[in-house]
């Protein structure tokens, strides 16, 4: 993970040419990003992800041969917790689930201005995960729908946290910040910090983003958990 004012080793894989032309165009204009390579497909991708080790994978979703989902898995295979952004066109909300069970650091769309990529760049290689606003009621829902046939099995998880790292957890579901979650609970932004690291493990999840997905399934969001 690059300190602060380091810069930030980027891949890019995808398909069309013309596209990662211009994406490694808007990132070198900032010189805090630096493109180390580019794949055309899957394959070579998870190849060039293993030899360069970056720090950021852009990633395509929908390629010919190897699809983005299957690249992504063996991408964290290699470097489990890497910090792979999939960068695409599609909407759906069963894609965005499937990238972000597989281990996504986070989900953008392709038609996002410059500056958010540059900023969501910047926040994957800080660790934290991130979401296109547009897609977040959609992963809400598409949970929501699927979640009620594994709330039982939520309650042996949900055992594994204490109560304030479920508090946290709920704050997670809303999309809250670490900040925000510190002020509103009255801790230190650290404190945060080690709880939601501590979620993570305690849930075998590899994102924030992927605990909001557990949290909003079991019914945290409101912060009460769903009950048969």
């Amino acid at each position: 993970m690059p300190g602060e004012g380091e810069t930030i080793s980027v891949l890019l894989v995808d398909d069309h040419t013309l596209f990662r032309s211009g994406v490694r165009s808007l990132l070198q204009r900032n010189p805090r990003f630096n493109v180390v390579g580019e794949a055309a497909d899957g394959v070579d991708g998870v190849k060039r992800a293993l030899q360069l080790k970056p720090d950021v994978v852009l990633l395509d979703l929908n390629m010919p041969g190897m699809s983005g989902i299957e690249t992504l898995q063996l991408m964290l295979q290699d470097r489990p917790g890497a910090a792979v952004l999939m960068l695409t066109v599609s909407e759906e909300a069963e894609d965005l689930a499937a990238a972000l069970q597989a281990g996504a650091r986070g989900y953008l769309l392709k038609n996002i201005d410059a500056d958010y990529l540059t900023r969501a760049v910047e926040r994957a290689a800080a660790g934290e995960s991130v979401l296109a606003e547009s897609l977040a009621g959609k992963l809400f829902a598409h949970v929501q729908r699927g979640g009620a046939a594994r709330a039982p099995a939520a309650v042996s998880e949900l055992d594994k946290l204490t109560p304030r790292e479920r508090e946290i957890l709920a704050c997670l579901a809303r999309g809250e910040s670490n900040k925000v979650i510190a002020r509103a609970l009255d801790l230190a932004e650290s404190t945060v910090k080690i709880h939601v690291q501590n979620i993570l493990k305690k849930l075998g999840l590899s994102s924030r983003v992927q605990a909001a997905v557990f949290a909003v399934e079991h019914g945290l969001q409101s912060g009460q958990e769903r009950r048969n």
